[in-house]
This record gives structure tokens, C-alpha cells and sequence, in this order.
């Protein structure tokens, strides 16, 4: 996952390289998000993997659903595996938060009369980097989490952010790595800034230096400079928080 975060933001600051030769051109002056092809297809809705924690109720059936299971949730381990009650070892990893829902279901519906459960990741999270007052993962426990609520989770921008050129990458949803451009300038734009977050997306707040960068044939040096400062947090992500 980070290592195609890394290899996108690379790929995307040639391209206003190269496309910048022989004259200036402001970074990301579009609210058009741009787009960058990927192999393969990453599926739209999260997926459960090994070091998630799953909170699981069966409604009808408080006895297999302790307290300290619903509130620390249950730990997919290595392997992609959860150990439950009654119907022991189930291999979770891969699916759905419903498909992973449904197929319980079944594996219950063995042995108890109706069984209805709730299943939810319990630590989806984007991130937020750059200048933000705390930057670091950003929990997602709500159905939707915007842009600005986001930034609130991490406690507000700093006085040398750029406010009119915060950065969003995502996937969408044919699996294409996806940088959103979102102005928080002024009063109008906050109130548009309604754009959902998915779990694994990345908000990245530049400081105020890159407001009068500019790109050029006389410039390599601050072009790959740039290159390496947009990389670099990615990077230490990947370090710092990979499961």
C-alpha cells in the first residue's frame, strides 16, 4: 500500500516536472483531481487484514460476545485469522466488513437459530501529514469523516500552512491513485469541503514555502528537492505505522 503511495507521489511530481520545462507553472492549480493509472484493481470498500481488530456482537446471544470482545475488539491475527466462540478458528482477512458479517452468520446459523451479528473494523484510519499541530494516523469511526474533520482530529493547521493547496490522495474506484487539490482559504470553501476520506487515504498540508515554487528548465534542482520532500513523508508513514 505505502510503497505505491510513494511510487505515486513520485511519478506525480515528474509529471509537473516535466511538464513545467520551459516555462512557470504553479503546483496544482486544478480542482480536478488528477489521476494516476495503477496495475490492478483495489477495491473501493476496506478490507479486513491480519493486525486488525474486529468488533463482533451477536445480537441474540450475549454470552458470545463478552464485554471486553466488543470493546477491545477481537485481533485478526498474522495469518488472517480470528478465534471465536463456538465456532473457533475463521479465516477473515480479504473480505468485506459485511461479507465478513454474512459468512459468520453462516458458520453460527450452524449451530444457533437465527443468529444476526455486527461486525466493524475497529481501527480504519487515514492520515494526516505536513503541517498540521498532530500529524499521525486519524481514526475513521464514523460512516463518513470529511476533509475538515479530519484536520480537526489533527488539532487544526499550524501558522505556516497553505491553506488554498492541501493535497488528498486516494484510490478510486477502478483502483487508480487519485490527488484531490481542496482550498480551505476562506469561510465559502470550509463550507464546501464536504469530500469523505476512505480508510488508508492520505492528507498532506505543504508548508508555506510552496506557494511560490515554481518549476522550470533552469530549475532540476529544486525539482527533485521537491521530489524528495513530498516522497519523505510517505516514507516515515510507512515506518512509523505500518501494521
Amino acid at each position: 500500500m505505502y510503497r505505491k503511495i510513494v511510487l505515486g507521489m513520485l511519478g506525480l511530481a515528474v509529471l509537473f516536472a516535466v511538464s513545467g520545462c520551459g516555462r512557470d507553472r504553479t503546483l496544482l492549480q486544478t480542482d480536478q483531481p488528477v489521476v494516476i493509472k495503477t496495475k490492478g484493481k483495489i477495491s473501493y470498500d476496506y478490507r479486513i487484514k491480519p493486525n486488525d481488530r474486529v468488533a463482533i456482537t451477536v445480537y441474540k446471544y450475549p454470552e458470545l460476545t463478552p464485554t471486553s470482545m466488543s470493546e477491545k475488539g477481537i485481533l485478526v491475527d498474522s495469518q488472517g485469522y480470528v478465534s471465536l466462540p463456538l465456532i473457533h478458528r475463521v479465516h477473515l482477512a480479504g473480505l468485506t466488513q459485511t461479507q465478513a458479517a454474512k459468512m459468520l452468520e453462516r458458520r453460527y446459523g450452524k449451530y444457533l437459530k437465527d443468529p444476526s451479528l455486527n461486525l466493524e473494523v475497529m481501527n480504519k484510519r487515514a492520515y494526516i501529514l505536513g503541517e498540521v499541530k498532530k500529524p499521525g494516523p486519524v481514526p475513521l469511526d464514523r460512516e463518513k469523516t470529511t476533509v475538515f474533520e479530519a484536520i480537526a482530529m489533527g488539532e487544526g493547521l499550524t501558522d505556516d500552512a497553505v491553506r488554498d493547496n492541501i493535497l488528498v490522495l486516494s484510490h478510486d474506484s477502478r483502483g487508480n491513485l487519485e490527488l484531490r487539490r481542496i482550498d480551505l482559504s476562506n469561510y465559502h470553501n470550509i463550507a464546501l469541503s464536504n469530500i469523505t476520506i476512505k480508510p488508508d487515504d492520505v492528507i498532506y498540508v505543504p508548508p508555506s514555502s510552496w506557494k511560490e515554487f515554481r518549476i522550470n528548465s533552469q530549475n532540476f534542482t529544486s525539482v527533485f528537492k521537491t521530489i524528495s520532500d513530498i516522497a519523505q513523508p510517505f516514507v516515515t508513514l510507512h515506518y512509523l505505522f505500518d501494521d
